[in-house]
């Protein structure tokens, strides 16, 4: 007998050899209907394992993460084993769950493309209909190299020799068998509901030099009703990409003479970035940070010392030759060694800590090309970074308020959607991280303690730590339920030494700081990305780059337009003239479009009365006022929206 522990403690004995279904179904069989897997003492199995020693056991259903996670890897299988059907000879690479459904990387005889996916759709939902079984097989690794040598997929005989003996597995549903671990739903029966989104172009392990494999993304669903749902927020999700909306609210552009991944700002999105800044700079000051300033390039030894070099040489730009021969710089990569640099200029005290040294830092990193996207993805942005270097009895009260600034951005930009997730290190794999265990486990436990006393909402994730410390990211959901990784707060016990940071302690001795790095909004370009997206391009009205736009019906009232907007200008409200030689209905529909505020129409009756007839962005009219009442109006409404933020001008 084994000793099986649920969630709410209590504790029941089943004979060894019971599968985590065969549990859940004497529990309820409505509870075995529903769970999609399983976790066992912590790790996410197949409903069908077998359970043969004392376990916490745990059933995820299709709310779960765990639960879609393996619904949409067992879709990505059925998607294989579609195609195989229909593509005699075609070789497979990988097919993993995604955050929204799965894809497969396939190397087709024929050409595969966006027309032949309703054929594609229809025979996965022919399988899924005969509800066949996901059997899993562990197999030497001998076998499995066998295997796939002889059916001449060359792709998953590569991951294979990768492998340890003794850790490989497949899984077979129908005709179609793959390298797999796992977990896997039951059996197909309960994909109901199949969307093949798209066709891509992927290179074989993201090398540019290995083959171009095609990449199919596809979702499913248990109900064809969530499915509906889905594209019906998808298609909603187009008109927000922040792409076609920063083109027409001519906030960015790129050029190809300047550089793939390198955005322009334009002027109007220069001004909303600027106002972000100052309201960030806002909150800093009251927390007590002081602004730096560092260059764009550093000595390769710098990052050499810092361990970025060694961790992301192969990631930077290459490196800038001097004159002088033998002289390596770098494009910037990180802030960090920098602001390590700024704190060794003088000998620190205890008193003096803590720190805060906060910088608009722009870095540069070199992204694929096929990676790149818009503002989330590019080569060359700006961080909102801040460092706070900190004696250990501050570390807790440090961390703490740093926390309190992300959540307070959070709720005047209407974030209200968050979780904070704590990245630690992998559990097994410490090559890839600096510094010590025991550093390590004192960062860690800060982080931990700190999220528990401020009440936050966190989940676990290991593998995801930077390469030097835990951190804190808070993953937040847009205003249509898309998850975006925003703010990040890290601990840090490891740059300090590398860079032999120290402050004289109350004993006279030299004592090691704490590095907390920080960035509310990660980066200035991703997070405007995001909020584009999140508010469609309806900005909060003290963050519009243009609040008020005044129309003149025709040509004839141009000047009255212009003292209009120049009056208003003088109170700091942004407005422009629309003076193009068009109806007033078109511009009126095309500075809707535009997202602008406020809409002021002004012809001969508004210029005898020295009034203006106004427009609310999505209400309508809204009546007249005198052109004074508008602007202590206008002024009003700032100015309360800046004070309910604690924004300075």
């Amino acid at each position: 007998m084994v000793k099986i522990t649920f969630p709410d403690g209590s504790v029941k004995e089943f004979a060894a050899g019971t599968t985590a279904y065969q549990i859940a179904e004497s529990i309820s069989p409505r509870l075995a209907a529903d769970s999609l897997a399983a976790s066992v003492n912590g790790a996410t199995v197949d409903l069908s394992r077998p359970i043969d020693e004392d376990a916490s056991v745990k059933f995820y259903k299709w709310e779960d993460e765990e639960g879609k996670h393996a619904f949409w890897h067992t879709s990505s299988h059925l998607l294989a084993e579609a195609l195989e059907a229909l593509y005699p000879g075609i070789k497979f690479g990988i097919g993993p769950a995604i955050e929204n459904g799965f894809y497969y990387d396939v190397d087709s005889p024929v050409a595969i493309t966006e027309s032949d996916l309703p054929k594609i759709e229809a025979k996965m939902v022919e399988l899924a209909r005969q509800k066949e079984p996901l059997v899993r097989r562990e197999v030497p690794k001998a076998e499995a190299l066998k295997e796939f040598t002889e059916k001449g997929d060359p792709y998953k005989v590569e991951l294979i020799e990768a492998l340890e003996d003794g850790t490989i597995s497949f899984y077979t549903n129908g005709n179609f068998t793959d390298l797999c671990r796992g977990p896997h739903i039951p059996n197909t029966g309960a994909i109901k509901a199949i969307k093949l989104l798209s066709v891509a172009g992927a290179y074989w392990r993201g090398d540019e030099k290995r083959q171009m494999l095609t990449r199919i993304y596809g979702i499913s669903f248990p109900k064809k009703s969530m499915l509906d749902e889905y594209l019906a927020l998808m298609e909603e999700a187009k008109k927000r990409d922040h792409r076609k909306l920063g083109k027409e609210l001519e906030l960015f552009a790129f050029s190809q003479r300047v550089g793939a991944g390198l955005p322009l700002w334009l002027p109007k999105g220069a001004a909303l970035r600027d106002r972000l800044e100052q309201f960030l700079r806002s909150v800093q000051k009251e927390y007590g940070y002081q602004q730096v300033i560092t260059p764009h390039i550093g000595n390769k030894e710098l990052y050499v010392t810092s361990g970025h070099y060694a961790k992301y040489g192969k990631d930077s730009f290459q490196p800038i030759h001097t004159p002088v021969e033998g002289e390596e710089y770098l494009l910037k990569p990180m802030n960090c060694p920098h602001h390590c640099e700024i704190y060794k200029v003088k000998p620190r005290s205890y008193k003096d800590l803590p720190i805060r040294l906060a910088e608009f830092g722009t870095v540069y990193r070199y992204e694929q090309t096929g990676e790149l996207h818009g503002l989330t993805r590019v080569r060359g942005f700006t961080q909102d970074d801040a460092h706070m270097f900190v004696r250990p009895d501050q570390l807790l009260e440090e961390f703490e308020k740093v926390i309190d600034i992300i959540l307070y951005i959070f709720r005047t930009l209407k974030f209200d959607n968050y979780t904070a997730q704590i990245s630690l290190r992998d559990k097994t794999n410490r090559e890839k991280y600096i510094g010590t265990d025991e550093n390590w486990e004192k960062a860690e436990q800060a982080i931990i303690r700190a999220t528990e006393e401020k009440g936050l909402k966190t989940t676990i994730e290991y593998g995801e730590a930077a390469f030097y410390g835990p951190k804190l990211d808070f993953m937040v959901r847009d205003a249509i339920g898309r998850k975006w990784q925003l703010g990040t707060i890290q601990v840090d016990y490891n740059l300090p030494e590398r860079f032999d940071l120290t402050y004289k302690g109350a004993d006279d001795k030299l004592h090691r700081p704490i590095m907390i790095h920080r960035a509310p909004f990660g980066s200035m370009e991703r997070f405007v990305a995001v909020l584009l997206e999140h508010t469609g391009g309806k900005f909060p009205l003290w963050l519009s780059p243009d609040q008020v736009v005044v129309l003149p019906i025709s040509e004839k009232f141009n000047d009255y337009a212009r003292k209009v907007a120049d009056y208003l200008n003088r109170y700091d409200v942004r407005a422009q003239v629309d003076d193009r030689n068009e109806k007033i209905g078109r511009k009126i529909r095309d500075n809707e479009l535009k997202r602008i505020p406020y809409l002021v129409i002004v012809g001969e009756k508004e210029e005898a009365e020295g009034k203006v007839s106004i427009r609310v962005q999505g209400e309508g009219d809204k009546g007249q006022m005198t052109l004074e009442e508008y602007k202590d109006y206008m002024v009003g409404l700032v100015k309360a929206e800046m004070e309910a933020n604690k924004i300075e001008k």
